[in-house]
């Protein structure tokens, strides 16, 4: 069992459930925000997303002050370079993506505070390189920022096999709720609001519009996630053992995690 390598404190953890919070207030937008009697869409709430790097920003100096130091941050670094380069190589067609698979072996070596911060530099730095700016960054980020932490929060005490098992079905998950997350951020914005029978409808009982999102999601999404959990669990599987003793190595020489009995 390995000890995460950024220890999150008190005030770290508060930092980052106020940054989720956000998180969340951003995606359920379209179920807590009225429209206007005479609109035909709901755009993005841009002050929301003008918040969220700001929000990343006070996280990761946050963590600095917990323990991201310059060999972590030397770390952070190079997998965010990597990372980035290999979602410009999936591009996401058919679902294929390989951002995931690595963020979640390194949130699940360094920790959630590392697997937090790693998610938000690796969408950020891509989307540089691809010019993938746009209002869907910052739920990208989110999105990817929650990924990168729950695998630092997954249990320590699963090894071996089972480690590699349990990733696998957290890889699944993250994949259908990566995208049922960016739909929901987006979808009165793409479909407009009392345009059909998969449309937002002001006023409307929460039930109900959930029905209608998630008859939405069913219908356009499911088949790009289903590609994108087949790439995670194809990569954790083949690569994952490696992956993970190469970064619990990293670790050790860069002296930032004691040396321990590991799972590999």
């Amino acid at each position: 069992m390995v000890s995460p390598t950024v220890p999150v404190g008190r005030r770290s953890a508060a930092v980052l459930a106020l940054a989720s919070l956000a998180g969340i207030v951003m995606f359920c937008w379209p179920l807590i925000m009225q429209p206007a009697d005479d609109a035909t869409r709901v755009d993005q709430p841009f002050l929301l997303m003008a918040l969220l790097p700001i929000v990343a920003l006070v996280v990761l100096a946050e963590l600095s002050e917990g323990g991201i130091d310059s060999r972590a941050l030397a770390i952070l670094g190079v997998l965010t370079a990597v990372n980035a380069a290999l979602r410009t190589l999936g591009a996401g067609t058919a679902g294929i993506e390989l951002v995931f698979f690595l963020l979640i072996l390194a949130g699940r070596v360094f920790g959630p505070g590392f697997g937090f911060v790693f998610g938000c530099t690796t969408v950020f730095a891509s989307a540089l390189l691809t010019a993938g700016v746009g209002p869907w960054l910052p739920f990208q980020m989110m999105c990817s920022a929650w990924i990168g932490m729950g695998a630092g929060l997954l249990s320590r005490r699963v090894a071996g096999k089972a480690e590699i098992a349990m990733l696998v079905v957290y890889g699944v998950v993250c994949a259908y709720l990566f995208g049922l997350l960016m739909n929901l951020s987006t979808w009165p914005f793409v479909i407009g609001i009392d345009s059909g029978s998969l449309s937002f409808v002001p006023g409307d009982p929460l039930l109900e519009n959930l029905r209608r999102f998630g008859v939405f999601f069913l219908l356009t999404s499911t088949g790009w996630d289903t590609g994108r959990a087949i790439t995670n669990t194809v990569l954790i599987v083949v690569l994952g053992p490696a992956l993970l003793l190469t970064l619990r190595r990293a670790a050790r020489r860069a002296r930032i995690i004691p040396i321990e009995r590991n799972s590999l």
